[in-house]
């Protein structure tokens, strides 16, 4: 009997042994860790008994001496994360991720206000965070909300289409259309270096693609200038995107393995030393193989690679190196031949292949009363295209274009602040190259483009903007200059011909209710293809181009409301002067940039005007009790001169945008997001009939020819969209899993334009000629229709 009940109370120890320790491990399994550092901006130094708060639970921590913070015992989840500290405004961070597998690692910069030091600085204004130099024209977005956006596809550039004064173009590309300006007004940085490319089969001379390279899971915010472009910022029109990377593990090696629809990649990340971290990517499609099953008559495939590695020095220096760049590759798929849609897109589609990389490094020193950062990079792009008659190696070769663009780049940025002024400046310097080989005989008339270019130029640029609070922060001023010289000809040459002032304002009315407004002059330089372009006797023929002018004018008011929302309406305009136009095509370069290949490489004069605008109203709501979203309506006219110099609406006037995108997040882990899109229809030039079907420029060109005696005369119908996006997580003590459904054009909406001109083929798929005009080919006309339903099932693997 002893030993039965000494057997009993063994084993019932061993059961409850065994109980508390599958609880130990459930309970453990469900902490999720938060912890980072509370720091100043400025100096880089650190903030002790700052408090950090997990909003919407009693969670709250109080950093170190260092600065440091750590937040335990957090359910899987997205959460809102709020710092505070005395005498600095406090700081909103939305939607993190907490996991089971590793910590969330939240570093919070603080601003310091205006206000007395005796207290924190709480107010409705610092639910989003605004710049005293971009009051206007600013929206800010977390790595969440760019992950999530349905019909993104985790492609920043499409995410960015969602946002007020954003138009989106053709289903298969993500060219960024600004408030009416093209897509060749765009610039891009990652953590303040300059990035030229951000996507595969990129236009020369312009900056829209089909994908972007971009991998997402290294960024932790973007911020999305429309205008109120910063001093230090130059060469940009429409747009500014500086892409904010977040840093490697500091604790372990992790990484994200990803495969969807179109492409599959790897993303490591983790320490390389006690002060050093890095973070690494690289990622292939698998699209050829796709298109092949479909029989589409095209293959693309494309590669790309990202790296970052940061090393602090000290609490006062620290250097960032980074890189991204890419690979592709674009055949044609001569067994898809049947059909007439097919034959038609052979008959004039070129074979591409195009590879870039950008490659930088930032050291950054930060000093008693502010920060210096010194960039240095380097840019190459090289870009090949062929095609031969009938696609026949033995038959006479269409075009044959070989390019290079190389930029070497420094720039110099000190900030500096004393009195609660805060003063930014610095300089550039750039060395540019750009070579090209180029026989081209797809011209009319049996015009043959056929020239070399070697150019070498040097840029060189200033700036300086100071900033200013008054009132307690009631009154926010800034100020500020940019001029930029190229040595190209005598009139680039000198910095006063491209001298950029800007103002802004902002005046908080009340704690939830601000005006702000923007002026300001700014200067891009002409694309490469337009400078270097030469004659046959190799001159070059457009030395008297200047850099384009826009001069921007931007008035807007916003309510931000205690629910983390915010409701903004801005008027803007654009007055655009001295654009290239294109004396071959009797076009402004303004209107292009958003097909493939390259633009801008013909004889040109900086004589083309324009203007651009409208107005925005906006609502945003950030994550509130598992809700999010953000609608948009934009009025746009964008207009320019025609070759005979009447103002004419441009390409890219679509009068009227609408963008509404939402979101839930349910319980187990469920998240479903819904985006509708409305997009005005948008001009475009009919096909010259006649031209197309003489024989000698359809040997030669093999496709419709525009008629720019029409320019712009006709317009496209309107264009519905409804993406939606369906995510599934799962969260697990050394792992998590994310599966997810994105589909674009949910409802297939398709969007017909102008019928293609086609030739009328024989058995053999041979032009006919016309037997009353020898000189002719019999044509018909293809429907021209854009839109399908395109959807992706995807699986990320996070470990």
């Amino acid at each position: 009997m002893k030993n039965y009940i000494s057997k009993r109370v063994s084993l019932l120890r061993l059961t409850n042994t065994i109980l508390a320790f599958i609880l130990f491990t459930q309970l453990n399994a469900q902490d999720g860790i938060i912890k980072g550092r509370v720091f100043n901006s400025l100096t880089n130094e650190p903030l002790p008994f700052a408090a950090v708060l997990v909003n919407g639970t009693d969670k709250v921590a109080t950093t170190d001496l260092d600065g440091n913070y750590e937040i335990v015992g957090l359910s899987p989840g997205l959460y809102n994360i709020e710092a505070q500290f005395i005498g600095f405004q406090r700081l909103v961070i939305y939607e993190i991720q907490i996991t089971r597998s590793r910590p969330a690692v939240v570093n919070f910069a603080m601003k310091e206000a205006a206000a007395t030091l005796e207290e924190v600085v709480v107010s409705s204004q610092t639910q989003f965070e605004e710049r005293i130099e971009s009051p206007v024209s600013l929206k800010t977005l977390g790595i969440n909300e760019i992950q999530r956006n349905p019909g993104g596809n985790q492609d920043i550039s499409r995410v960015i289409q969602a946002l007020p004064g954003v138009a989106s173009t053709v289903a298969f590309r993500n060219d960024l259309v600004i408030r009416g300006g093209g897509p060749n007004e765009n610039r891009f940085f990652l953590d303040g270096i300059e990035i030229p490319a951000i996507n595969h089969f990129a236009t020369q001379g312009s900056s829209g693609g089909p994908v972007g390279m971009i991998n997402v899971n290294f960024i932790r915010e973007v911020d999305f200038y429309t205008g109120a472009f910063p001093a230090e910022r130059g060469n940009t029109l429409s747009s500014l995107m500086e892409i904010k990377l977040k840093e490697g593990n500091p604790d372990k090696i992790a990484g994200i393995f990803q495969v969807s629809a179109s492409d599959v990649g790897l993303t490591l990340d983790g320490p390389l030393g006690p002060k050093t971290t890095f973070l690494a990517s690289a990622r292939r499609s698998y699209l050829q193989f796709l298109f092949s099953v479909l029989e589409l008559p095209f293959l693309p495939t494309y590669n790309d690679f990202q790296f970052k590695v940061k090393h602090k020095f000290s609490d006062k220096s620290q250097l960032t190196l980074l890189g991204l760049g890419a690979l592709d590759q674009f055949r044609l798929n001569l067994e898809a031949n049947e059909t007439p849609e097919q034959q038609y897109i052979l008959n004039y589609l070129p074979v591409n292949e195009q590879w870039n990389y950008s490659i930088g490094a930032k050291y950054t020193q930060f000093h008693k009363s502010g920060y210096t950062d010194i960039v240095l990079s380097r840019f190459m792009l090289n870009n090949v295209s062929f095609k031969y008659f009938e696609n026949d190696p033995s038959q006479l070769k269409l075009l044959d274009y070989q390019s290079q663009e190389i930029e070497n780049k420094l720039r110099v940025e000190n900030t500096y602040s004393k009195n609660r002024w805060t003063l930014t400046s610095g300089f550039g310097f750039e060395e540019a190259k750009y070579n090209t080989f180029t026989v081209n005989r797809q011209f009319a008339d049996g015009f043959v483009l056929n020239y070399e270019s070697d150019l070498r130029l040097y840029k060189y640029a200033a700036f300086a903007r100071v900033n200013k609070s008054f009132f307690k922060e009631k009154l926010a001023l800034s100020a500020g200059f940019r001029t930029d010289g190229l040595t190209f000809n005598d009139h680039m040459s000198n910095p006063l011909n491209q001298f950029s002032p800007r103002v802004s304002a902002k005046w908080n009315i009340t704690d939830a209710l601000s005006v702000s407004g923007n002026w300001g002059i700014f200067y891009q330089q002409p694309p490469y293809t337009t400078l270097g372009f030469r004659n046959g006797m190799g001159d070059l023929v457009n030395a008297d181009m200047k850099f384009i002018r826009s001069e921007h004018f931007i008035l807007g008011t916003s309510y931000l409301f205690p629910f983390s929302a915010r409701f903004t309406v801005e008027g803007f305009y654009k007055g655009y002067s001295q654009y290239p136009f294109l004396l071959i095509d009797s076009v402004s370069l303004a209107n292009l940039g958003t097909d493939f290949g390259v633009i801008g490489n013909q004889p040109a004069t900086s004589t083309s005007n324009g203007a651009a605008y409208g107005f925005e109203v906006s609502y945003e709501q950030k994550l509130f009790k598992g809700f999010y979203g953000i609608a948009a309506y934009t009025y746009v006219r964008s207009e320019f001169e025609d070759r005979n110099g009447n103002v004419i609406p441009s390409t890219w006037d679509f009068r009227n945008l609408v963008s509404i995108t939402g979101g839930k997040r349910f319980k187990g882990d469920w998240e479903i997001g819904l985006q509708y899109q409305f997009l005005g229809g948008a001009p475009f030039t009919p096909f010259d009939v006649e031209a197309t079907g003489l024989v000698v420029n359809w040997d030669a060109i093999g496709r419709g020819i525009p008629n720019f005696a029409l320019l712009n005369t006709g317009r496209l119908d309107n264009f519905n969209r409804v993406n939606i996006r369906i995510d599934k997580k799962w969260f697990f003590e050394n792992y998590n899993l994310n599966i997810f459904l994105d589909v674009q054009n949910l409802l297939g909406q398709a969007l017909s334009g102008p019928p293609f001109i086609d030739a009328q083929r024989d058995a053999l798929g041979n032009p006919i000629i016309d037997p009353n005009n020898a000189k002719r080919y019999l044509t018909t006309s293809l429907e021209n229709s854009v839109g399908t339903a395109l959807p992706s099932i995807g699986l990320i693997f996070q470990f």
